[in-house]
């Protein structure tokens, strides 16, 4: 699907959105100018192995590595480009030649190549640094746009949370031991991370909507947005109203862990395992719905979101401003950021991942989870609905018990262990049960390995995981 889509870019030529570079073995230092200009103006589509002409000349394969590792060390190295961005480089042969394809976002933060300003002007980049009114109608356009950058020139440091702020730096540090807010003050941390703007209509000062929405003490957003909540709903058996209800109105960060926290606590966990780990399939939908519904959501829209949890879906909606306007093609859409300064502090601490990754992510894990598809509709009200596994309650209680003694298995036999040893450790009594319905799948899918391989019926033959700790 994306080489049909590339070699469809390339016939349309170059443009004020696509741009091509012939790149052999080495980045021509004027693609950090194109992606610049990308990102003030309205993002792009950037194809690295093609010239000018739209011939594909293609990447040497000894080299293509190191070229992408050198673009993604340059992009987020803030003395090339500031702030720093992120997005995922894709790699596609085409006539077998390598083609790598860039998607750029428009950003809502004015961005600056080794210090200049550059903007998009027909398939041209521009260097509008020292041009006072260009640089000016750029600042106003991207806040006029984003009202994550809205200024609010009278909050102050002490209208924050230091422990919040502290619980972000070391998630950081969670994720990247060197990360640069390592050392950083608090107040220096914010403006690296565009928390801090100045409104070139009033020429004022201040922590933005998003840093508020982020760090804000609960008085402090509740001040800047009255409306500002997520209603988390269960709605299984009293169906006029509900069974449980969690009525979240404080920060970002502490919204998401209880949205977790809500599906953790009402909805079933099917075992799984992606390669040898056991990963919580629960767990990676809920938090793909956490992320969109806090990031993507328009915070001056008083609709209130909300997340509800029925017998046959979770739903969720918030406010938005639509992109594509329908329902989202997983196979063929191209991401767009609603707030990319508060989804960029999310992909800082983990909460996040590159964009456009949690539509792919949200597709894989669904269809694991219920063998179906979800529904993603980019509309003034954004709206995700994701089918949960039919059956009766009495089905679901004996597949979490399942799922337990399967994990009571694994964690038990990370030593050796025979058959009655774990036999015993379940309660179970019946062999021929154990072997055929328990042992037997295991071994199959290879949970659990033979310590004899050779000699299956051994006497002496135990069992081990291949869990790793």
């Amino acid at each position: 699907m994306l080489k049909n889509k590339i070699v469809k870019i390339i016939k349309g030529g170059e443009g004020p959105c696509t741009e091509f570079k012939e790149c052999k073995t080495e980045i021509n230092k004027s693609v950090y100018e194109t992606v610049c200009a990308f990102l003030n103006r309205n993002g792009g589509e950037l194809l690295l192995g093609v010239n000018d002409s739209g011939e594909i000349t293609g990447i040497d394969k000894d080299y293509i590595g190191q070229i992408k590792k050198d673009f993604v060390t340059a992009i987020n190295n803030p003395q090339k480009i500031t702030p720093a961005v992120y997005f995922s480089i894709e790699q596609v042969q085409i006539q077998n030649k390598q083609i790598l394809y860039f998607y750029v976002p428009e950003s809502s933060q004015v961005h600056k190549c080794n210090g200049k300003i550059y903007d998009r002007n027909e398939d041209g980049d521009i260097d509008i640094t020292n041009n006072q009114t260009l640089v000016t109608s750029l600042y106003t356009k991207k806040q006029n746009f984003y009202t994550e950058n809205t200024v609010y020139p009278y909050c102050k440091l002490t209208d924050l949370r230091e422990d919040l702020i502290n619980k972000a730096r070391t998630l950081a540090l969670n994720q990247n031991s060197n990360h640069p807010w390592k050392n950083m003050s608090n107040m220096k941390m914010l403006k690296s991370a565009k928390l801090y703007s100045k409104d070139y209509a009033t020429n004022k000062e201040g922590f933005t909507l998003a840093c508020i929405l982020l760090f804000g003490k609960d008085e402090t957003i509740l001040s800047a947005v009255p409306h500002h909540k997520t209603d988390l709903i269960l709605r299984k058996i009293d169906l006029d109203r509900y069974d449980d209800r969690d009525d979240v109105r404080t920060n970002l960060i502490e919204s998401y862990e209880r949205i977790l926290a809500f599906g953790q606590k009402h909805l079933s966990d099917p075992f799984y395992l992606e390669g040898t780990q056991r990963i919580s399939i629960r767990d990676k939908i809920m938090r793909e719905i956490a992320s969109n519904i806090l990031i993507h959501r328009e915070y001056f829209n008083p609709f209130p979101a909300k997340i509800i949890i029925e017998k046959d879906r979770i739903y969720s909606e918030n406010s938005n401003k639509p992109h594509v306007h329908g329902i989202i093609n997983p196979k063929n859409f191209t991401p767009y950021p609603k707030n990319p300064v508060i989804a960029g502090v999310f992909k800082q601490i983990g909460n996040a991942d590159d964009l456009g990754s949690g539509v792919r992510n949200l597709v894989k894990y669904t269809k694991l989870y219920s063998h179906r598809e979800p529904e993603i509709h980019d509309e003034d009200i954004f709206k995700v609905i994701i089918p949960i596994p039919q059956g009766t309650m009495e089905a679901t209680m004996e597949a979490t018990t399942q799922d337990e003694r399967m994990r009571k298995i694994i964690e038990f036999s990370t030593i050796p262990r025979t058959a009655i040893q774990i036999m015993e450790m379940i309660g179970l009594k019946n062999k021929e049960h154990f072997r055929l319905e328990i042992l037997k799948p295991l071994i199959e899918k290879k949970i659990l390995l033979l310590t004899i391989p050779d000699k299956p019926n051994s006497p002496k033959q135990k069992y081990c995981s291949k869990q790793r700790k």
